[in-house]
């Protein structure tokens, strides 16, 4: 419990941060566009992080097989909305440069997420492969 709510505590941190950030800065196209992407993102990030609750687990584990809320339609809703939420702060920075970092991190992504599902499918079986057929990454 405690690890959960130090990556939760994290997330919000950073994400006050950002929104600290950009209030303070003339808003640009591509201001605009950042935070229109960014705040969505880290919202959805805070969601999928709660309705994972006790499921979280920075090695991949399978305690519990989550299917509801957004993962009744993403498997991995804190990998995607993570990719969004970094998409948003380089273009909110007007950094290109950041997306060497972006370009790092899919296949990290992509690498853990098979990770997990063979963790998940070897616990769960045929329920884990029913509901992999029913979502999105």
């Amino acid at each position: 419990m405690k690890l959960n709510m130090i990556t939760l505590a994290i997330i919000a941190v950073f994400a006050v941060l950002f929104f600290h950030q950009a209030s303070g800065m003339p808003w640009t196209p591509s201001h605009i566009v950042g935070v229109a992407i960014a705040a969505p993102a880290v919202l959805l990030l805070i969601l999928a992080r709660l309705q994972l609750g006790r499921a979280f687990s920075v090695r991949a584990k399978a305690s519990t097989l989550v299917t509801s809320g957004l993962y009744s339609r993403i498997r991995n809703p804190i990998y995607v909305f993570g990719s969004l939420f970094f998409v948003g702060i380089i273009i909110w920075t007007n950094r290109p440069w950041l997306l060497v970092g972006f370009v790092v991190l899919i296949p990290m992504q992509v690498y853990r997420s098979r990770k997990e599902a063979e963790v998940l499918e070897t616990k769960f079986g045929d329920e884990y492969r029913e509901y992999k057929q029913k979502t999105w990454f």
